[in-house]
């Protein structure tokens, strides 16, 4: 256990030191990240893997990101599992809308809603999006900067 926990934190380093941007062991990991397969977020909705779930109905879940980048940060995923944003069709509307909704409901379970919060959606390697299961960011608890970019 110590020598993956000790390869695993040289991972990060090296990978944070080789691009030498602050989040970039995400990039890293969503350069190489594939849509195949079973992802982590399958393994949550299927209980193989804990989370600390916040809310949870038929269609979705929504948990506490496990590498926080505010004092609020909750992933919202649907459990039927859409890829990315841009593998979207027609027929996903009414679930993407149910997913929007649903964000506001789960910012008022963590107490953020009435202060404000962000809505972060990444699409694609370029994006660093490391897991491909569609995801919601919702981030507050603070006063957030501009620009995300």
């Amino acid at each position: 256990r110590k020598k993956k926990t000790a390869m695993l934190s040289l991972a990060r380093f090296v990978g944070r030191r080789r691009c030498g941007i602050r989040f970039c062991s995400e990039v890293a990991k969503a350069q190489s990240a594939s849509a195949e397969g079973p992802t982590i977020f399958d393994k949550i909705i299927s209980k193989e893997i804990p989370a600390k779930i916040v809310y949870e109905d038929d269609k979705c879940l929504a948990f506490h990101d496990v590498a926080p980048k505010a004092p609020v940060h909750v992933l919202l995923i649907p459990k039927r599992r859409i890829t990315q944003l841009q593998a979207a069709v027609p027929s996903d509307a009414e679930l993407l809308g149910y997913l929007m909704v649903k964000t506001s409901e789960v910012a008022e379970l963590l107490g953020i809603k009435d202060s404000g919060f962000r809505l972060v959606v990444n699409n694609g390697k370029d994006s660093a999006q490391s897991v491909y299961h569609l995801h919601i960011h919702i981030l507050g608890g603070k006063q957030l900067g501009w620009t995300p970019g």
